[in-house]
């Protein structure tokens, strides 16, 4: 057994509340329950001694020689993990029935069947929960042959099978041993609920059959709503279905990853949470889904991001602004950070953090995000008590855009008067003066148009680097920063505006390496953290979508089609693409296939344009 399969070795299943990781060794190596951003149940991924898992693969001490393959049941989240070996053709297939309920649930179940499509195969079943990262003790309670009850301070762990598996104790674990021969069957299911909770009903194969046509019925129905035809349907279905899986569906949260801990390298420091939401990720998410058709989730995530605004009205005395860089998927604004020390990190990548402490940033970014959420997509801008707050918060910006601040990266390195941030201001006045226009709604319309005019000039000045003939990191610098691909999206810079193509003639030199996209070189720019990082998927995706909006297509498509090689099995990403190829980061990442989505927009947009003409 392997102690840490590579990152990109996993498939991805969820219900819209909680979602789990399963390797293609058949572990379900990561599971927070019962939220998103829950303590985790399975977590041997960060920790394979202590952190916890469940298996159920076919026994590899009794089969040599086995190739695994795994899939996805075609426009659905129903996984599908195939082993073969000499004595035949076996399959483990796992999935969440999704729980569209307003109301957030402690119950929730993955589905595991076990089967034999050709010849005879014996299987394995191990569960081994560790709950609240590993650090509390729990208790066994074997029912029956087939149900065991795993409790531990504040939830249980129910494991029901069909026959033939038979469950024994090990320890305060369970294991099992069993064969199938073709065209048998066997279901393992995991129910997890507050202690104390009634038991649910035992499984039988009726009703299995009937939660596996629920799923896959879903799944058809919510993507038939996609209106995307372009040339890259399947890869697009696929993200757009890992950005519902990644969805909170009680709030209509997006978070910016399923895991917590993967690290950005290898055996460094670059280890981070991401099971929250962040208004950046949020904003980008309603653009994305609008493209797609997808106008219910593009309207919930806007909800979100108008509520943090409502939330946030009248709390502009903090030293970091009224408005936080990311939340809790329920809004809460307290992330913080701790460090899981008795866990050793995926390959020793130390040290694991929960929480995250660069929520108390400043980010002046998140105010044109925020602003940018708002005006996406069309349709109603919201109550008048929305416009309110989003008017306190653009007040609150004129007297504080030109302060210095963390930037989108969130380094730790210390306050720039960063490039990026600046741009964004000037997209919050910007979008809240067009709002305030369309709507006739009551705002200090001279104050924020001489801002937004300020802003203009200043970064045009001052971003700009006359010796580069580039936009660079942070005002006086000379280090170029690919958030900058996003300046003609936000409409600061024609696409084929000469200082905007001579900047991206500057990151085709330095910050791109064989159609891949570095965010910015921390040798050159120190960001207060040691170690270095791959190229960033996000970052990979905005360069194609810059290049097509360039008029550069051939270049663009060419890129686009080498950045689709670095998916994995199953068309997921993590966040970078290491040195070597390797997926890097947590997983899967948000904000990957949002870009991802957008760049097939935007290039089969260009494609289509230059054929008509």
């Amino acid at each position: 057994m392997r102690p840490y399969p590579p990152i990109a070795e996993h498939g991805f299943v969820g219900d819209l509340q909680t979602a789990a990781l399963v390797s293609t060794d058949g572990d379900i190596d990561w599971w927070c329950t019962p939220r998103f951003d829950s303590p985790s149940l399975f977590a041997s991924l960060l920790d394979r001694a202590k952190g916890g898992y469940c298996r159920l693969a076919i026994d590899r001490d009794a089969v040599a020689d086995e190739s695994v393959r795994q899939l996805y049941l075609s426009d659905t989240a129903i996984l599908i993990t195939r082993f073969m070996a000499p004595g035949g053709v076996a399959e483990v297939i796992d999935f969440m029935v999704p729980d569209t309920s307003p109301t957030p649930s402690d119950r929730h179940r993955i589905v595991r069947v076990a089967r034999v499509v050709r010849g005879s195969l014996p299987f394995v079943l191990e569960c081994r929960p560790r709950f609240d990262y590993g650090r509390a003790d729990h208790r066994l309670t074997v029912l029956d042959d087939r149900s065991a009850l795993f409790e531990g301070p504040d939830q249980g762990l129910c494991v029901q099978a069909t026959a033939p598996v038979v469950l024994h104790p090990d320890g305060t674990d369970l294991t099992a041993r069993f064969t199938l021969d073709a065209g048998e069957m066997a279901t393992v299911l995991l129910t997890t609920q507050p202690s104390g909770s009634p038991l649910p009903a035992p499984p039988v194969d009726e009703q299995t059959m009937s939660t596996f046509d629920a799923c896959r019925e879903f799944w058809h129905e919510w993507l038939a709503s996609c209106c995307y035809a372009g040339r890259w349907q399947q890869i697009v279905h696929r993200s757009a279905i890992t950005l519902k899986l990644l969805t909170y569906h009680p709030t209509g949260a997006p978070i910016a990853a399923a895991t917590m801990g993967l690290p950005e390298q290898v055996g460094g420091e670059r280890n981070w949470d991401y099971r929250y939401t962040w208004i950046r990720d949020a904003s980008l998410s309603v653009h994305a889904l609008t493209g797609l058709g997808f106008e219910d989730e593009a309207l919930a995530f806007r909800r979100w991001v108008r509520d943090r605004v409502e939330a946030a009205q009248g709390g502009g005395s903090g030293e970091n602004g009224p408005l936080q860089i990311m939340y809790r998927i329920d809004g809460d604004p307290h992330l913080s950070e701790q460090v899981l020390d008795h866990w050793e990190g995926y390959l020793g990548s130390a040290p694991v953090r929960a929480g995250n402490a660069a929520a108390d940033q400043l980010q002046l970014d998140i105010y044109g995000e925020a602003a940018y959420a708002f005006t996406t997509g069309g349709g109603d801008m919201g109550t008048l008590g929305g416009w309110e707050a989003l008017s306190s918060l653009i007040d609150w910006l004129t007297d504080h855009w030109d302060l210095p601040d963390e930037g989108i990266w969130e380094t730790r390195g210390g306050r720039q008067d960063f490039t990026y941030s600046r741009l964004m201001c000037w997209v919050a006045f910007d979008r809240a003066v067009r709002i305030a226009r369309t709507y006739s709604r009551p705002a200090d319309l001279t104050r924020w148009e001489d801002a937004r005019d300020q802003l203009l000039r200043q970064v045009v000045k001052r971003g700009w680097n006359s010796q580069r003939r580039a936009f660079t990191q942070y005002y006086g610098g000379d280090v170029l920063d690919a958030s900058l691909l996003l300046m003609p999206k936000v409409g600061f810079l024609a696409p084929t505006d000469p200082a905007w193509l001579s900047t991206l003639d500057a990151m085709d030199q330095e910050l791109v390496s064989d159609s891949l996209v570095y965010r910015y070189d921390p040798a050159a720019s120190p960001d207060g953290l040691r170690g270095s990082e791959g190229t960033f998927n996000l970052c990979s995706f905005l360069y194609v979508e810059s290049l097509a909006r360039a008029g550069r297509l051939q270049q663009a498509r060419y890129a686009f089609d080498k950045m689709l090689t670095y998916a994995n099995h199953v068309g997921l990403f993590a966040e970078e693409i290491g040195p070597s190829g390797e997926q890097l980061g947590n997983f899967p990442q948000a904000f990957t296939h949002l870009a991802l989505i957008d760049a097939a927009l935007a290039l089969d947009d260009e494609l289509d344009r230059r054929h008509v003409a």
